[in-house]
């Protein structure tokens, strides 16, 4: 009983350190991959962060409220759709800056970013505002995004 329990206990072991070498080894540099994303020698790249806040318009139309966040939502979507932005969601609970959402734009020029922040619709009613600022993250970021549509059942 004793020596099943020990060797219990070395396979279990065995196995744990196996896992745990396995985790630390690095991947493979893939240069070809970090050209096509633009990134840095860190892997990193700069993009563009715009925060959204409640603007200073108060639509008390709940038709009129629906269609701006249909096409706020459609226009994520087109921005997505043509690689310019990579992330994009609301935050879940208020906040002392009053931030609503916010979107990461994959440019580091806040001109372009603001060009396109300006294309919502619920932006160009006034509902958000927004506030931007220059970014550095991982230049795999954009990646997530094509795996989105295979985990999500339905589009908000």
């Amino acid at each position: 009983m004793k020596l099943k329990i020990y060797l219990s206990l070395t396979v279990l072991l065995a196995t744990l350190t196996f896992a745990q070498e396995k985790k630390k080894e690095k991947a493979k540099f893939n240069q070809e991959l970090a050209t096509s994303l633009g990134a840095d020698q860190y892997g990193m790249k700069a993009y563009t962060i715009v925060m959204l806040t409640t603007g200073s318009t108060k639509v008390e139309d709940k038709t009129k409220m629906g269609e701006l966040m249909k096409g706020h939502m459609t226009n994520i979507g087109k921005l997505a759709d043509e690689g310019k932005i990579v992330v994009a969601g609301p935050f879940l609970e208020k906040n002392k800056e009053n931030y609503r959402g916010m979107f990461i734009f994959n440019t580091k020029s806040k001109e372009e970013a603001e060009q396109w922040v300006k294309t919502d619709p619920a932006v160009q009613a006034g509902v958000f505002s927004y506030e931007i600022f220059p970014w550095y993250g991982s230049a795999a970021l954009p990646l997530y995004l094509k795996h989105h549509e295979e985990i999500s059942k339905e589009n908000p």
